[in-house]
């Protein structure tokens, strides 16, 4: 019987953090130490490498995600591990696990099988702390609304009209909408509220495209709190709180190193989710690590309809990155899926509906060429693969043009990648035409319409009365000329997640608008999303356990 991811993990025999820090000319007195096997990378060592050249940076993307999975964090960090294995001093940079999707049913984020970051307990659980002071600062300034209207509201806000909601890092459905205040005077202003998951906080947002602590504390300033009672914003700055609030945040902004199996660096920083915000990791950790490593890998969440195009038209705007080259991650499995074979059947040959499935593949591919950037397709390799589908898909690739590598990093690590690293190379010295999909400065309709068309592949976009209210509201207050952050579901291209392949001549249905000003970015509501999921009928956590050495079990 296969060992678990877990297992694997617990098997491994880490270095101390001091020696992996080592490897990137990182001494030990620089490092904040979290224990034996976590550390902190503070400014001062950051600000020294302002003058050292970049490296070149690779996105791994994929598909649409299904039940089936596609392993993107996975290959993510075999390709790191193999990159390394060909000498190439490189570096990992991966966002932080939510404990909602851990208990819930995504899982985490640290990878799988032999192509891992470790410790993998801590990373998927605590940690450093970083979720829980982004939930503190969250919630302080939620606090410090509700007070100021009850000790008088100086600032005249209207409490049907606060915007800013609380935040929990679970998946907790009956806190989407809360009634607060109920009872006596002395227990606050009645109001509505209700709760995000924390990874899809404006926090986590401008956190993540945040310079140093000085810029977050200027972004928290920026945020809009809600509408005073005659119509005009009210904002973070106005209620003189921002300082409190960086204040909490002053080590959660400083990225976390740790290793992978093969005790290579990782920087961890960050998680806004991808199908809500903007689905990458620190802008601060994936810039030190380019200071750092030649060569730096790193990953967005989703699809290419999703953590790509924000990572592309959002992260590497705002903190002036260049990506080099991109992988876009896929599973046969997965293909035969988006090719309507049933969940339970994926095991059993099936040539021609794997071939259909490409459809969704061949679209993120259009999308990631729309950018001007070299690629690569990774089959993440499963053993139910047969010879007659890996060689159809081969064909596919080649008739199409398409560069191809059969990725086997669960099983064998960074020797599972080394034909893919070597490809990806070659990628990465190759000239680009990199820019975004569309100009900032234009229409939010405009905006919204060229990454529906260009990226989701609809005809068209339809906005709801509420949303073309607020994009009036909007350019009255100059935030128009942000870029957009669209909220849509993970699982297809269209915002119907039971739609799946390629669909065709449908239409994205924007329903509300959302100013995330600290972040710097408007988020577009589409479908059904929603910014607090709720848990499976069998959650996770159910299969969790640890016994009185402190051992755990059923974490993946």
């Amino acid at each position: 019987m296969a060992l678990t991811d877990l297992e694997i993990a617990q098997a491994t025999e880490m270095e101390p953090i001091e020696k992996v820090a080592a490897k990137i000319n990182i001494s030990k007195d620089a490092l904040e130490r979290y224990g034996k096997y976590k550390a902190k990378i503070g400014f001062d060592t950051l600000n020294a490498l302002k003058d050292e050249d970049d490296g070149k940076l690779i996105l791994v993307t994929a598909i649409n995600p299904t039940k089936a999975g596609e392993g993107k964090s996975t290959t993510t960090v075999g390709l790191g591990d193999a990159l390394n294995l060909l000498n190439k001093k490189t570096m990992i940079a991966l966002r932080e696990p939510s404990l909602g999707p851990v208990f819930g049913l995504k899982g985490g984020a640290a990878g799988g099988g032999y192509a891992q970051v470790v410790p993998m307990e801590d990373i998927n659980l605590h940690f450093t702390g970083d979720m829980h002071a982004i939930t503190t600062a969250n919630n302080l300034l939620s606090a410090m609304i509700d007070n100021h209207m009850y000790q008088g509201n100086e600032l005249n806000l209207d409490p049907e009209r606060i915007t800013f909601k609380r935040c929990l890092d679970m998946n907790d459905r009956t806190l989407r909408r809360v009634d607060i205040g109920k009872g006596a005077r002395v227990n606050g202003i009645e109001r509505e509220d209700g709760f995000n998951i924390t990874v899809a906080s404006e926090i986590m947002a401008a956190l993540c495209l945040a310079e140093d602590l000085m810029d977050l504390k200027k972004r928290f300033g920026q945020m809009l709190i809600g509408y005073s009672k005659d119509g005009k914003p009210v904002y973070v700055k106005d209620l003189k709180c921002e300082g409190a609030m960086a204040m909490v945040m002053k080590d959660a902004i400083l990225p976390n190193l740790v290793q992978t199996l093969e005790h290579n660096p990782v920087l961890i920083h960050g998680g806004p989710f991808a199908n809500i915000a903007h689905g990458c990791n620190s802008a601060i950790a994936t810039k030190a690590a380019l200071k750092m490593a030649d060569y730096v890998v790193t990953e967005a969440g989703f699809g290419a309809d999703l953590g790509a195009e924000k990572f592309l038209d959002i992260k590497c705007r705002k903190a002036g990155l260049h990506p080099s080259a991109v992988v876009i991650v896929a599973t046969i499995r997965a293909l035969k899926q988006h090719g309507n074979v049933a969940y339970e059947d994926l095991k059993e040959e099936n040539v021609q509906a794997m071939l259909d499935g490409c459809a969704n593949l061949a679209k993120h591919i259009d999308t990631i060429e729309q950018f001007g950037l070299p690629y690569i397709v990774a089959i993440n390799q499963f053993e139910s693969d047969t010879d007659a589908e890996i060689e159809a898909l081969q064909n596919w690739c080649k008739e199409n043009n398409h560069p191809m590598s059969l990725s086997q990093v669960w099983a064998k690590g960074g020797k599972g990648a080394l034909d893919l690293a070597e490809k990806v190379i070659e990628l990465t010295d190759q000239p680009n035409q990199f820019a975004p999909l569309y100009d900032e400065k234009d229409s939010i309709e405009n905006k919204i319409e060229a990454i529906a068309t260009k990226v989701y592949g609809a005809k068209g976009v339809e906005f709801s009365q509420e949303a073309k209210e607020q994009i009036e509201e909007f350019k009255q207050h100059g935030w128009d000329k942000l870029p957009v952050c669209m909220a849509k579901t993970q699982m297809s291209l269209s915002d119907d997640p039971k739609v799946m392949g390629r669909p065709e001549d449908f239409v994205i249905t924007v329903r509300e608008l959302r100013p995330s000003l600290g972040a710097g970015f408007v988020v577009a509501l589409t479908g059904s999303i929603l910014t607090m999921p709720g848990l499976p009928k069998h959650p996770s956590a159910l299969d969790m356990d640890i016994d009185e050495n402190n051992r755990i079990t059923g974490l993946f």
